[in-house]
C-alpha cells in the first residue's frame, strides 16, 4: 500500500496530472461506475475535481491535495482495481486486483494540459468593458462599458436574445433592406439591440418598427432612437390586432399577454413573415376552455390547470405554425430566475417543408384542440 501512497502523494504535488480515472468496479452492487479526478482552477485558485459516474447522474466534488490523495487511495482501496493515470511526462496504468500488489505500467505521455479555469469568461456579441451606445443611454453600461450590476440579468438577457438572432441571421433574405416588427416593444431594449446588431455589427440596411400601446414609451424610445441617430427604428403607438403592413421579414413578439401572440403570429403568417420570434406571456384563453375527464383530479388544482393551460397554448401554436411551413422549435429564452415566461417559440419559414408534414401538424393540431375541448384564437390560421 505503501508503494500506491507513494505514487499519489507524488502525481498530486508535481503539478503535472492531467487526468486520472478509476474504473473495474471491485462490487457488481457498486453504484458508482467511474471516477475522474483533474486538476481545476476556481477563481485563481488551484484544486482538484473529483468527477463520479453513475447510471443516471453525475457528481463533482472539489478537493485539496492532500484530500485528492487520500481520496484516490480509499478508491483503490475499496471501490475499483483499476486506475488510468495521465501526466505531462508518462502515462501509467495501475492495475491493482490485490492493492498491496499493484502492477504498474507506464508509456511515454500522450495528452497535454487543458484549460484549467473553471469560470471561463464567456464570449458575448456586445461584450462588457466595451461601451455600446444604446446600453449606456439605457442605463445598463457606464460610460466605460461596466455594466452595472444591478442591470446585470437585463445585460445577459439582451445578449441571449442576440445569440438566438445569430442563429436565424441566415434565413433572412440578402437582396433587400430588412423589415422587422417588434410588437408590444415595451422600454425596447431588446428591439435596440436587433438595430444595434443588424445595422452596427452586420452592416445589412433595416428598417424596424417598435410597435407599444403605452404613449410615454413610445416617446421615451423615440427620443433615444433620434439621440443616437438610429435612423431606421422608428416607434409607432398601436394594437397588435390592428395593426396592417404589406410585409414583415422578421416578426418578434415578446411577452406579449395573452391572444395578443396570437394577433403576432397570425399578422406574420399572412405576411409570409421568414423568421418568428415569440415569447409568450399568461396565456389565460384556454383557462376557462380546457375540459379533460382523465386530467379533471389535476385540473381542480388552479396552479396546475393554469401551468398546464399554458403548455397547451404554446404547444398549439407550434403545431399551427409547423402547419403553415414553418420549422418550430421552443427553447429556453432566458434564466428562470430573470422570469418564469421564459419560453420562445422560434419559428423560420421552409419553403421544401412539404405539404405532408404541414398536414401531419395540422392533424396533430386538431388532435390535442379537440381532445381538450378547446377553441384558441390561433385557429383562425
Amino acid at each position: 500500500m505503501e508503494t500506491l501512497q507513494t505514487l499519489f502523494n507524488d502525481i498530486f504535488s508535481t503539478g503535472e496530472l492531467v487526468r486520472m480515472i478509476f474504473s473495474g468496479k471491485r462490487k457488481k452492487s457498486l453504484a458508482c461506475t467511474k471516477v475522474t479526478i483533474r486538476p481545476l482552477k476556481i477563481s485563481g485558485k488551484s484544486c482538484f475535481q473529483a468527477e463520479r459516474t453513475f447510471e443516471k447522474k453525475v457528481t463533482h466534488e472539489n478537493l485539496s491535495e492532500s484530500e485528492a490523495a487520500a481520496l484516490a487511495m480509499r478508491l483503490v482501496r475499496e471501490e475499483f482495481k483499476q486506475v488510468n493515470i495521465f501526466t505531462l511526462s508518462e502515462d501509467l496504468q495501475v492495475l491493482a486486483a490485490k492493492p498491496e500488489k499493484p502492477r504498474i505500467t507506464t508509456k511515454p505521455a500522450t495528452k497535454g494540459m487543458p484549460t484549467l479555469e473553471h469560470n471561463r469568461e464567456k464570449r458575448r456579441i456586445i461584450p462588457e468593458k466595451t461601451p455600446c451606445d444604446f446600453l449606456v443611454r439605457l442605463g445598463v453600461m457606464d460610460k466605460d462599458g461596466n455594466v452595472i450590476q444591478k442591470h446585470y440579468s437585463k445585460y445577459r438577457q439582451i445578449n441571449r436574445y442576440l445569440e438566438i438572432v445569430e442563429d436565424v441571421f441566415s434565413s433572412l433574405p440578402k437582396d433587400r433592406t430588412l423589415r422587422i416588427i417588434d410588437f408590444g416593444c415595451g422600454k425596447a431594449y431588446l428591439t435596440f439591440a436587433l438595430y444595434y446588431y443588424l445595422k452596427i455589427l452586420k452592416e445589412r440596411d433595416v428598417e424596424i418598427i417598435g410597435l407599444d400601446l403605452k404613449e410615454d414609451v413610445i416617446q421615451f424610445c423615440s427620443k433615444i432612437a433620434e439621440d443616437l441617430q438610429y435612423d431606421g427604428l422608428q416607434f409607432l403607438r398601436g394594437d397588435i390586432a390592428d395593426y396592417t403592413a404589406d410585409y414583415a421579414d422578421m416578426v418578434v413578439t415578446l411577452h406579449a399577454c395573452d391572444t395578443a401572440t396570437d394577433y403576432a403570429l397570425i399578422n406574420a403568417v399572412s405576411w409570409n413573415t421568414k423568421v418568428i420570434l415569440s415569447v409568450p406571456c399568461c396565456q389565460h384563453e384556454l383557462f376557462s376552455q380546457i375540459k379533460s375527464e382523465i386530467h379533471q383530479p389535476m385540473l381542480k388544482h388552479g396552479i396546475l390547470k393554469d401551468r398546464l393551460t399554458e403548455y397547451l397554448t404554446d404547444g398549439l401554436r407550434g403545431l399551427k405554425l409547423e402547419a403553415c411551413g414553418y420549422d418550430v422549435a421552443m427553447i429556453e429564452f432566458t434564466s428562470l430566475a430573470h422570469t418564469a415566461r421564459n419560453i420562445m417559440i422560434k419559428a423560420v419559414k421552409n419553403a421544401n417543408a412539404g405539404s405532408s408534414r404541414a398536414e401531419r401538424a395540422q392533424r396533430q393540431y386538431e388532435a390535442l384542440r379537440d381532445f381538450y375541448h378547446v377553441n384558441p384564437t390561433i385557429d383562425q390560421l
